[in-house]
């Protein structure tokens, strides 16, 4: 996970982005408070749900929200662990992630409350692409298996192990996985793995690895960042946005 500690928490934010305006989006699931970030640049853009890694919705996913902004997309970065919280230490890093792994149901409810929320800020939820980083490629593997309605799913060294008893036999979109093969934390048997069950179940699917990225290369200014496979694997995912989104 990232070893980059981020010491800015969200806040409400206002970013240009091509044009379009970024802001933080305070919304509720089951009674509890979540804070997004939406940005847009157009009522018919095609929409991409970010999912933020274990240290909660920061700066990062931010930059890459607006990123995408900057090429047509519109964006809702999802909070997975609650308005206000953005935990910086391990520990608490743990804590926030071990709950949902066990509580998958819990997961997937979040998932469903950002994409209606997405839905209610003018977003086309029928022409979307779910993506993540680390944990958040987790839970975008997660919201695959589920069934959700999305025409794509996207990790960058996201955990690729499918809990027992889940399976892709509901998966509706096509999967991209982007992995560094240097990855200790998720390993290339579990690449592996998943290539076998995503071939058995028919799920349309393309996974790459690059050489000698460690787990987070994509994290900017991060000891495992890796500028090359940072610039490979945004050009892959762009190109998988391009084909999968009608534009």
């Amino acid at each position: 996970m990232r070893c980059l500690v981020y010491i800015c928490l969200l806040l409400v934010v206002s970013t240009a982005a091509f044009g379009a305006t970024g802001t933080s989006v305070t919304y509720q699931v089951d009674g509890q408070s979540y804070e997004g970030y939406y940005v847009s640049p157009s009522n018919q853009a095609p929409l991409v749900l970010l999912i933020h890694d274990w240290d909660g919705l920061t700066d990062y996913e931010i930059k890459r929200a607006n990123m995408l902004a900057d090429s047509g997309y519109a964006v809702f970065a999802l909070d997975l662990f609650g308005a206000g919280v953005r935990p910086t230490e391990m520990k608490d890093k743990r804590q926030h992630t071990g709950e949902l792994y066990k509580n998958r149901e819990k997961m997937r409810a979040l998932m469903k409350g950002a994409l209606d929320t997405a839905k209610k800020k003018g977003a086309n939820i029928k022409n979307a692409v779910a993506f993540g980083y680390c944990f958040g490629g987790a839970a975008v593997l997660e919201l695959a298996r589920s069934g959700a309605d999305l025409k794509g799913f996207a990790t960058f060294h996201g955990g690729l192990k499918t809990p027992p008893g889940q399976n892709y036999s509901k998966t509706r979109g096509k999967i991209l996985i982007m992995h560094g093969s240097a990855d200790t934390a998720i390993t290339m048997d579990q690449f592996a793995d998943l290539a076998n069950e995503l071939e058995s179940a028919g799920v349309a699917h393309e996974m790459i690895t690059y050489g000698g990225a460690q787990h987070a290369f994509t994290v900017f200014g991060g000891n495992r960042y890796q500028e090359t496979a940072d610039k490979k694997s945004w050009k892959c995912f762009m190109e998988f946005l391009a084909d999968t989104l009608i534009n």
